[in-house]
């Protein structure tokens, strides 16, 4: 009897074993090879492109820039200086969190750059699964970075607060789904390679 019961513990194992590499089969693409080039090829082109738009919202913020005095003189003791942003005066806190948002924007798309230039093989899942989190985090940090500045620049913001609300609760449900099935992958694979 005691050889049946080890025999029913390893037939359970053996399902176990089918039942996670079936969902690791699912939750990957069909053609490997070409997928992984295709994605190098789409994540380096929008973290690229994305930085170059944070690093333009930042140097040139919406609302414009105060221009000098007229007569050209830069008095900027304890009042606003040339150059500074308008929106950074006007709406000081909501302008700090716009430029929060866009400042994590522009250093994780730059990161995401580096790191798929840097050589890491793409075909090691959890690089490719740093990317995936990578990129939840610029897209968040860049849709907040526009509700924020349209925010600031949109005549009567107030009255659009709840179209923005919804707009954020959305995206957190959308970006709550994103994150679930990726750590589910990620979780997947681990167990598959402990019981292997």
């Amino acid at each position: 009897m005691a050889s049946n019961n080890g025999g029913e513990s390893g037939e359970k194992m053996e399902g176990w074993k089918k039942g996670l590499k079936c969902v690791g089969n699912w939750m990957t693409p069909k053609d490997k090879n070409e997928w992984l080039k295709d994605m190098r090829g789409m994540l380096s082109l929008m973290a690229t492109v994305i930085a170059t738009m944070t690093f333009q919202s930042g140097i040139n913020p919406p609302g414009g820039v105060l221009s000098p005095d007229e007569d050209n003189g830069v008095k900027c003791q304890n009042q606003s200086c040339p150059g500074q942003s308008v929106l950074a005066l006007v709406y000081p806190d909501d302008y700090k969190i716009f430029l929060y948002c866009n400042t994590i924007c522009f250093v994780s798309s730059s990161a995401v750059c580096l790191l798929l230039v840097s050589g890491f093989p793409l075909r090691n899942r959890f690089f490719t699964w740093l990317l995936s989190i990578g990129m939840c985090v610029i897209l968040s940090t860049l849709s907040l970075t526009y509700l924020f500045g349209a925010q600031m620049v949109a005549p009567g913001w107030n009255n659009l607060l709840t179209m923005y609300g919804l707009i954020i609760v959305v995206w957190l449900i959308l970006l709550v789904l994103i994150a679930i099935f990726l750590f589910l992958r990620l979780f997947v694979w681990i167990l598959t390679k402990c019981i292997e």
